[in-house]
């Protein structure tokens, strides 16, 4: 019998019924973000909110940051409806519904703490939805489905957050901000069916006996492992060279090497997306045939490689085609490597804790975005592009180096 190819190969990874769930939740759980964020902060400046108050408004992301510490109770207690995980999900998808509804009813220059209020409780609902939605993924995907998982989900949440950033700010050019919320809640309602669809893990893992253990248990098992401390830093340094180029990548298209922010935005937007969901779907696939160690290790040299791509362009200058093939392969490998990272969070969580410990691994994860971006910006104006971008790969490296020293770790988990 003839052996599937490449094609028929990645057409089954992704048609499997969890895999396919996983595409869909990822959409629910992309498309409330932009709208308590970029799109709403547009909403603002054409309000005519003053700049201190728009401001004031990044703050209601603050639950997906903190959104660990009621965790817990959603790996403790389940709804009566669906599953453990589902059920939560269906609960903040209904609240989502309803705040972003509610979200279309108001004006910004009139109630504009209203609004605030809104927008925080819309986060808080997507960031319980998210908790719910990791520890369901990592609970429902066998070890050979995650690598497609990841990339599906990875998938959906780009598509969710193209629909409600870009497709929400033209609608509300021509529909009004009102109408344009009411559409987004309404696809959100949609995404409800998803989740009623969505199936149940074979063996739904048994949750912690009380709230007291669904607090400490989590940290007691994961660092009850051997070289627990060394996948955590493993958490954190993967992505950071892609996080410390991108911090200042936008700036340097347009003041390094410039060009307009039309120019930069056509390259970005349309075909960086393009192709970060190409290299999550391609890199999720490979990670199934490959296993999690050598894909985790080839893609994050990928990340690494990338990045030395840009001094093609500080030596060149304005060069469009340059710029979409240097773009390109940066968000290519940078989606391979996201797809990757995301199956190694799941392989980490236990089943019974999942929902605290996948929060947990993401949090650490974001230790490192967030305290690069200074750092980055001080080097790219003290030094200039060339260093910048050289010291990005170097920054990449420990990530790598400390991948090889744990493979055995690794290689247990898939």
């Amino acid at each position: 019998m003839k052996s599937p190819g490449a094609p028929e190969r990645l057409l089954g990874a992704y048609g499997q019924r969890p895999v396919a769930a996983v595409l869909l939740l990822g959409f629910a759980s992309g498309l409330p973000l932009a709208l308590t964020s970029g799109t709403l902060q547009a909403w603002l400046a054409v309000s005519g909110v003053d700049l201190a108050r728009i401001g004031l408004f990044s703050l209601v992301g603050l639950p997906y940051t903190l959104k660990f510490l009621w965790a817990p109770l959603l790996d403790r207690f389940r709804l009566p409806w669906l599953g453990r995980r589902r059920g939560w999900m269906l609960a903040a998808q209904v609240a989502l519904v309803s705040g972003i509804a509610a979200l279309g009813m108001l004006s910004p220059d009139r109630a504009p703490w209203g609004v605030a209020a809104l927008a925080l409780a819309v986060a808080f609902a997507s960031a319980s939805q998210d908790v719910a939605f990791d520890a369901y993924r990592a609970d429902v995907l066998k070890p050979k489905q995650r690598g497609a998982g990841a990339g599906a989900s990875v998938l959906g949440y780009r598509l969710a957050m193209l629909a409600s950033g870009a497709l929400a700010l033209i609608l509300a050019d021509s529909l009004g901000w009102g109408p344009t919320y009411e559409l987004m809640a309404l696809v959100m309602a949609l995404c409800l069916a998803a989740t009623w669809w969505a199936p149940e893990p074979e063996t739904p893992p048994q949750a912690p006996a009380t709230l007291e253990a669904a607090v400490t248990e989590p940290f007691r098992e994961f660092f009850a492992r051997p070289g627990a401390w060394g996948l955590i830093a493993l958490v954190v340094l993967y992505k950071l060279g892609d996080a410390f180029a991108g911090a200042m990548s936008t700036a340097f298209l347009i003041r390094g090497a410039g060009f307009g922010p039309a120019e930069v935005g056509v390259v970005l937007k349309g075909m960086g997306l393009a192709a970060t969901i190409l290299g999550a779907l391609w890199g999720g696939a490979l990670v199934a045939r490959w296993g999690l160690l050598r894909a985790l290790l080839l893609f994050g040299a990928l990340q690494a490689a990338s990045n030395l791509g840009f001094l093609a362009l500080v030596a060149a200058g304005r060069d469009f085609g340059l710029m979409a093939l240097v773009v390109g392969f940066e968000n290519l490998s940078g989606g391979m490597g996201t797809a990757a990272f995301v199956a190694l969070l799941m392989a980490l969580c236990n089943a019974r804790h999942s929902a605290t410990q996948f929060a947990l691994l993401t949090a650490a994860a974001a230790l490192g975005r967030v305290f690069i971006g200074p750092l980055a910006g001080e080097i790219a104006a003290v030094f200039g592009w060339w260093l910048f971008f050289v010291t990005s790969f170097a920054v990449a490296l420990p990530g790598i180096l400390l991948m090889v020293l744990l493979r055995n770790s690794v290689a247990k988990l898939g």
